[in-house]
């Protein structure tokens, strides 16, 4: 930083810094920095002992809060964090504080980002319970204790906050409304005119396969494209980065682009300018492998992943009818339907040997790629041998093709993939991936309840991209998957890859969508759970919060999370360093794109 930086960031720090003066002044001491830490430590173990002896003390949640918070700014100046970080916050901190540039220093620090200086203005709001969350709340607490009238003011504030849920859930369009149903109807028919075909084709998965749309100049003729979706296009195919659409996808996207059903839909297969440009500068820099999962170290043999153990993934095929943009296995995909996706038969057996030749393996997820892009005769082949393993007792079938290609889900197929679904025995279910509900749409709506009217489970996995991550519309999708069928299954946090900047959300996005949105439904609706997928290692639960600490916030705003291995009580195991989305970056895209920041007020305050 040049002085005048300095100056400017010495300047606001101390005027947040004056929320919390026993900070501020442990942050100003004289003397070498081990013990002005110290001293930070002693003010904020003190703060704990001293709240809630006072005079008046806090609500109860606010004291909560104040015990979260103090944890995490402990947790945050701890050397052992800093190291993990690869960043002294804690000096970092007090060389604005003091406002003079140490001498020491081997390299000029960065200034520090509005995200960053916000992270610390909550962080101190919630240390001394002044965080504000309850201020603008209903009141629930009264001074009745028993009763039809506290039962009753109860009932008025549950009305509140179903009332709030349903002003936002409502305004997010689903696909089975009449009026945009009718409107897709004639989407369909003018692709159809385009190509020159009538229902038969259109109803032929075949078809949708052979044309799938791989290029700017064929999308367009279909749907309009704004300059920075051909140009990411364009660029897309010329460095080999997969893109492909259906056209049923491409029927669900409106003539003319913009508006709220189609932004959704678009931001799930066209290429963000960002991303392909990330892609390129990352294989050009020789780092072409996005290999975010780490499968490489958890593939004992071609074809099979095993993270767990119980369970293992088989993966006979490595394209989709469709390549959505954020795929965590966009390393592995070159194109859609690329002549070298598809297994060999002898690597597949040899998998499939492999599993029979370990009991303890009892359930295998055959994904990919899509398995549903293979041939009836290859999945019965693929089946029927797992089948006649006697400890495998489920079948998981990952796919998207109800999503973006339902003719798939033809009868023949179905009745298939059922002999191998025996109540008791076996079982066989299907996890697909709905994004919005204006993906559901009658003919997803139909291939759901085609699986179901076989006996077999269907359940849905969410990515949840910045791009769905507004207030409540992850809510009204679960809502609306309940009713054609689909069990909510995972809420899934969008892989750390820097590919992927333009539709990651922060980690306390999710959290806040679980317990100030999510919570407000039926327990038949909210049966997903909310998880980030480590690297290597696999799920970890982001509603528990023994399973991630928050060790670090860099100067761009950026939280540093520390991620605990499933298996940390059962065996020694490393844990994971994660740097996620800026909050305040976050917020400022949600603004430019309609919303009200002050709607995710809260957002801050959970960590």
């Amino acid at each position: 930083m040049n002085p005048t930086q300095y100056r400017e960031a010495h300047g606001t720090l101390l005027r947040i810094l004056d929320i919390a003066p026993a900070i501020r002044d442990a942050l100003l001491l004289p003397g070498p920095l081990p013990q002005r830490r110290e001293a930070l430590e002693r003010v904020l173990v003190a703060s704990l002992l001293r709240t809630g002896r006072e005079a008046a003390p806090l609500e109860p949640l606010e004291w909560v809060l104040v015990k979260e918070s103090v944890h995490v700014l402990l947790d945050l100046v701890h050397p052992r964090n800093e190291a993990r970080v690869g960043f002294g916050f804690f000096h970092y901190l007090a060389l604005l504080a003091r406002g003079d540039a140490d001498e020491s220093e081997t390299s000029e620090p960065a200034p520090p980002s509005a995200g960053f200086l916000a992270e610390i203005e909550h962080l101190l709001r919630a240390i001394v319970g002044r965080s504000g969350i309850y201020d603008r709340e209903p009141v629930l607490v009264t001074d009745e204790t028993e009763g039809v009238s506290v039962a009753q003011r109860r009932s008025d504030y549950l009305c509140t906050l179903a009332a709030r849920a349903h002003v936002h859930a409502d305004r997010v369009p689903c696909g089975l409304h009449s009026a945009l149903a009718r409107r897709r109807s004639r989407n369909r028919q003018r692709i159809m005119n385009v190509y020159g075909i009538t229902d038969v084709e259109w109803n032929d998965w075949r078809w949708h396969v052979r044309h799938a749309i791989r290029d700017a100049d064929t999308l367009a003729r279909l749907v309009e494209l704004t300059p920075a979706e051909r140009e990411a296009i364009e660029l897309a195919r010329k460095n080999h980065v997969p893109f492909a659409v259906t056209p049923y996808y491409a029927s669900l996207m409106e003539a003319r682009a913009g508006g709220e059903p189609d932004r959704a839909i678009r931001a799930q297969v066209i290429p963000s300018l960002g991303y392909v440009t990330a892609v390129r500068e990352e294989r050009a820099a020789g780092d072409g492998c996005m290999d975010f999962m780490l499968e490489r170290d958890t593939s004992p043999l071609p074809g099979v992943t095993r993270r767990y153990p119980m369970i293992c993934i088989l993966k006979p095929v490595l394209t989709c009818p469709q390549i959505c943009v954020y795929c965590q296995r966009n390393w592995q995909i070159t194109d859609v339907c690329a002549g070298n996706a598809t297994a060999p038969w002898p690597q597949m057996e040899a998998a499939i040997d492999w599993i029979a030749e370990r009991p303890a393996i009892r359930e295998v997820l055959v994904t990919g790629g899509d398995p549903f892009i293979l041939s009836d005769r290859r999945l019965r082949a693929i089946l029927s041998r797992l089948s006649r393993i006697a400890h495998v007792n489920r079948i998981r079938i990952g796919t998207r093709t109800p999503v973006t290609l339902p003719q798939r889900i033809t009868e023949t197929l179905v009745r298939m993939i059922a002999q191998y679904h025996i109540p008791g025995r076996r079982e066989v279910l299907v996890v697909t991936h709905f994004e919005h509900p204006t993906e559901i749409t009658p003919a997803a709506m139909e291939a759901v309840q085609r699986i179901r009217r076989q006996g077999m489970g269907v359940y849905n996995q969410l990515v949840y991209t910045f791009h769905v991550s507004r207030r409540f519309e992850a809510c009204a999708l679960r809502q609306h998957l309940r009713s054609i069928g689909v069990t909510p299954y995972y809420t899934f946090n969008t892989k750390g890859k820097e590919e992927t900047a333009d539709f990651r959300v922060p980690i306390a996005r999710l959290l806040q969508e679980q317990k100030e949105e999510n919570r407000l439904f039926p327990g038949s609706v909210r049966t997903d759970e909310v998880v980030f997928n480590v690297p290597r290692l696999g799920k970890n639960y982001l509603r528990a919060g023994q399973h991630h600490d928050l060790i670090g916030i860099l100067p761009n705003g950026c939280r540093v999370y520390e991620f605990h291995p499933w298996e940390k009580k059962l065996a020694k195991a490393d844990t994971y360093v994660y740097t996620d989305v800026s909050i305040h970056d976050y917020l400022q895209r949600l603004a430019a794109a309609g919303e009200d920041p002050a709607d995710y007020g809260t957002i801050w305050y959970y960590y």
